[in-house]
């Protein structure tokens, strides 16, 4: 099974072998650079190839995305390339949530997709989701799998780019966590306040969501993302699951079929 996760500056894939639960590859790819059918069919075969994958084997592919002016591309290089109409997350299919925002189809798909994931893990209990990509989005998912809502804020890759962008000597760095929280160059300013900044609000965010929502029973806090794992030493999460998204593909595709 391959499961990708279009977002606005990579696509994420992987691959589950055998209708299992445990990832065998995992692959990025420029959202940017993704192209015509033709481009992306080339591109999924390849990385099959070089990883010692038979992409005649694929018959099952599920997707989630957030980038519209790619999909129909996407759909069509499953179609010519693996002989396989995807299973896409959009309105209208099963999720297992019952979605409390005012308007369900303005939820994203990638954070449906974690909330899927992270019921599936943490069944029964309260749950907060924060994923770490081009945007920092927190979701937030009751005990009795309601979808509640969520906050969208700047991710750390946007903010330096809003640096490099609207000041005339500020320039991309690294993004990393630094030792110190004060810097002594402009490049380890930058990074410590994109770092610290993130983290700064992800806390607050949570506190308050807890405060309001969840103070009977404590939730749990995964953390997801390409930048997740740089806060693993902070200790705000009780786990990182930088799968979740395509484990919650999986299980969505397996949910529909069912």
């Amino acid at each position: 099974m391959l499961c990708l996760d279009v977002g606005n500056s990579q696509m994420f894939g992987g691959i589950f072998p055998h209708d299992t639960d445990k990832i065998q590859l995992r692959f990025r790819h420029d959202t940017q650079l993704s192209g015509s059918s033709d481009d992306l069919g080339l591109f999924l075969k390849s990385v099959l190839r070089e990883n010692n994958f038979d992409g005649r084997e694929i018959n099952k592919i599920a997707i989630c995305s957030v980038v519209p002016n790619i999909d129909y591309s996407l759909r069509a290089a499953c179609v010519k390339y693996f002989n396989t109409e995807p299973f896409i997350v959009q309105a209208g299919v099963k999720t297992g949530l019952k979605i409390k925002y005012r308007n369900p189809l303005e939820v994203g798909t990638d954070r449906i997709t974690n909330a899927i994931a992270a019921v599936q893990l943490y069944s029964g209990q309260n749950i907060i989701v924060v994923d770490l990509g081009t945007a920092t989005t927190v979701c937030v998912v009751s005990a009795a799998k309601e979808y509640l809502g969520g906050v969208i804020m700047a991710g750390m890759r946007i903010c330096m780019s809003a640096l490099q962008n609207n000041t005339a000597k500020l320039f991309p760095v690294e993004i990393l966590a630094p030792e110190n929280v004060i810097g002594r160059s402009t490049l380890e300013s930058i990074q410590s306040g994109l770092y610290y900044g993130q983290l700064g609000l992800i806390r607050e965010v949570v506190d308050r969501i807890v405060q309001q929502t969840f103070f009977q029973q404590a939730p749990v806090i995964i953390g997801t993302g390409g930048f997740a794992y740089l806060f693993k030493q902070e200790k705000i999460f009780t786990a990182i699951i930088p799968d979740l998204v395509l484990q919650g593909l999986r299980v969505a595709w397996r949910m529909n079929r069912e």
